[in-house]
């Protein structure tokens, strides 16, 4: 002990600070390490001695930093009052704090007399609403804990391992989005680490070599991990750059190219990434997260092994990966072999590849949501520093507190619900030698469509809940002649000449004749609306009906129009072309296979 009477900072583990109390369900600061005493007893210690050997403890961790000590107590949701020191020398566990000050006497009540009003007492957590989800390997990285128990994990010391990449208008500035929220998961080939240097395309800026378009939905019931081929032919659109000196260089597109090459190559970065997605699918993403062959081993290595399933035996010199049938536990080097290999399972294709590491993220979604992880404050420590340290991702989520509000968005949605699937393809019919695909020319769209119309790929239960809510009741009704219907039509979607082509639609193939083009709208926007007046619900319903609107893009006004008075549609960035509906089919179509997280699957 020091004059302060302060530990060794490097004796102490900051995650062995952090113990469950199992009479409230909360993480509390160990303050007395004695064996076999649980947080409760420990509590129960007095005089100046106990209080010092807490103090020390909290004051010398990760180098005797104060702001460490207000960065984990924020992390975990807990008040930040904890520079104070009680008369006797001791620190006051937080939680414990928030008992007292709800009782009549005792230090609690002293502090609230000398404070003024007690501290708000603070709620035992659900223990069915823990969740944790984390996306990794070549794969996707990323590890997000919503564990209602107290909100243990996020340090404030995880700022400074994330690095950040500035994309301009390519994301959302804001953590989270109104309505389905999109994130783009990029592993790349890039060697960075000890060890790494001898895969494959030494030097490399890197691909985007596994993507994962993560679409979770507006309600948080479900989630979609759409998989995209790296050797799928597409155009790369133009793209804006930030440079170092904090100007903007625009990329030329590249027409008739691999995916894979939208980053890293020409200078391009996550943002011409998620460009390109837009530009295949009609979804913008809102965020992405990147990281490189180093984070597959540091991550998988830090949550303990992931569990995996073979088939038949597994020995693949190429990727020098040997597993046996059945399960095994796979970490480090051995994790990031099964990602890379594609030549011992189904015709030796990245097609294959994707589903075995569709199944790897689904085994780590499960072992992340494990009792055995959430209840364990060094595991999760470990995990959240390796993670963050892996990771890559954009200004709008970049730091340890938007990453914890993106955490906790995301783990309200239950495992058995979130569903990965590849984007449908086939063999590229310009080649002799088939080494590349193209999108299908009809599944592709039509799952496409679904994910932008926010429909669930999973069995949830959401059509009982629908019909009730006043949204879904703005279709239901009478609906009024074509030739009925007034509307203008603005196009603030990408297509051009979309306003006019569908007026001409309208009148000729739908008989609505007082329909007008209003050209382009005063701005871009995402999504098609119907904007009416209540005296005009029964039009609505009637062009609703013609366009595949969904109850979504219904905006009723407040005020009656006049006679004469036409509706607004304006088309949004889902508008497809005329005649085809906005929303999407209500299935996925015939012949794409899914995989649910939480079931368990043998690769073959």
């Amino acid at each position: 002990m020091d004059a302060q009477s302060r530990g060794r900072a490097d004796d102490i583990d900051p995650a062995d600070q952090w113990v469950l109390n199992p009479q409230t369900g909360n993480y509390e600061l160990r303050l007395d390490h004695s064996a076999g005493e649980s947080p409760v007893a420990a509590r129960t210690a007095t005089g100046a001695d106990s209080g010092h050997r807490g103090d020390a403890r909290i004051g010398s961790q990760r180098d005797g930093s104060a702001s460490e000590e207000a960065g984990l107590r924020e992390g975990a949701g807990l008040h930040k009052e904890s520079g104070r020191r009680e008369d006797s020398g001791r620190r006051e566990v937080p939680g414990q704090r928030s008992r007292r000050a709800g009782q009549g006497g005792g230090r609690g009540a002293d502090a609230s007399a000398a404070g003024g009003a007690g501290r708000r007492k603070r709620k035992a957590p659900k223990a069915r609403r823990k969740k944790a989800l984390m996306w990794t390997g070549g794969v996707t990285a990323f590890v997000v804990v919503a564990a209602g128990v107290g909100a243990y994990i996020l340090y404030e010391r995880f700022n400074g391992n994330i690095s950040t990449i500035d994309i301009g208008d390519a994301g959302n500035k804001d953590v989270l989005s109104e309505g389905p929220m999109n994130i783009l998961i990029i592993g790349t080939d890039k060697r960075t680490g000890k060890g790494n240097e001898g895969y494959g395309d030494k030097g490399s800026e890197g691909h985007a070599d596994t993507n994962i378009l993560f679409h979770v939905s507006e309600d948080r019931t479900n989630a979609t991990a759409l998989s995209i081929p790296r050797d799928l032919m597409t155009d790369i659109p133009d793209c804006e750059t930030k440079q170092p000196d904090g100007s903007t260089k625009t990329i030329p597109g590249t027409p008739g190219v691999r995916f894979n090459v939208s980053l890293g190559q020409e200078g391009r970065n996550p943002g011409c990434t998620m460009q390109t997605v837009e530009a295949i699918t009609g979804i913008k993403p809102d965020h992405f997260m990147m990281v490189d062959f180093n984070a597959v081993k540091e991550l998988t290595t830090a949550v303990g092994g992931v569990k995996v399933c073979m088939a038949k035996p597994v020995d693949d010199p190429k990727s020098h990966l040997k597993l046996p049938a059945g399960e095994s536990v796979v970490a480090g080097e051995d994790a990031l072999a099964l990602l890379r290999t594609r030549h011992s399972f189904g015709n030796e294709s990245d097609l294959d590849r994707i589903k075995v590491q569709q199944q790897f993220l689904g085994s780590m979604i499960r072992e992340m949501k494990s009792s055995d992880t959430l209840t364990n404050p060094t595991k999760l420590f470990k995990l959240a520093d390796a993670a963050t340290n892996a990771l890559t991702v954009d200004q709008g989520i970049g730091s340890a507190k938007k990453l914890m509000t993106l955490a906790q968005e995301i783990g309200k949605v239950d495992t058995k619900n979130i569903t990965f699937v590849t984007l449908p393809v086939i063999d590229n019919p310009a080649e002799t030698v088939k080494a590349t695909v193209v999108p299908h020319p009809t599944q592709a769209e039509q799952l496409f469509a679904m994910m932008r119309s926010d429909t669930s790929l999973t069995e949830v239960k959401q059509k009982e809940k629908a019909a009730k809510s006043a949204q879904a009741a703005l279709l239901k009704g009478p609906k009024a002649a074509p030739a009925d219907v007034r509307v203008d039509v603005l196009n603030g979607g990408e297509i051009s000449g979309a306003a006019g082509a569908t007026v001409t639609w309208l009148q000729n193939q739908q008989g609505v004749l007082k329909s007008t083009n209003k050209a382009n709208a005063p701005e871009k926007i995402g999504k098609t609306t119907l904007e009416y007046a209540p005296n005009q619900a029964d039009q609505a319903r009637a062009l609703a009906e013609m366009m595949g609107l969904p109850a979504a893009a219904m905006k009723p006004g407040s005020s009656d129009a006049g006679e004469l008075e036409a509706m607004v549609l304006t088309l949004g960035a889902d508008f497809k072309g005329a005649g085809i509906p906005i929303t999407g089919p209500a299935k996925a179509p015939e012949g794409i296979e899914k995989a649910s997280a939480d079931k368990a699957v043998c690769a073959k």
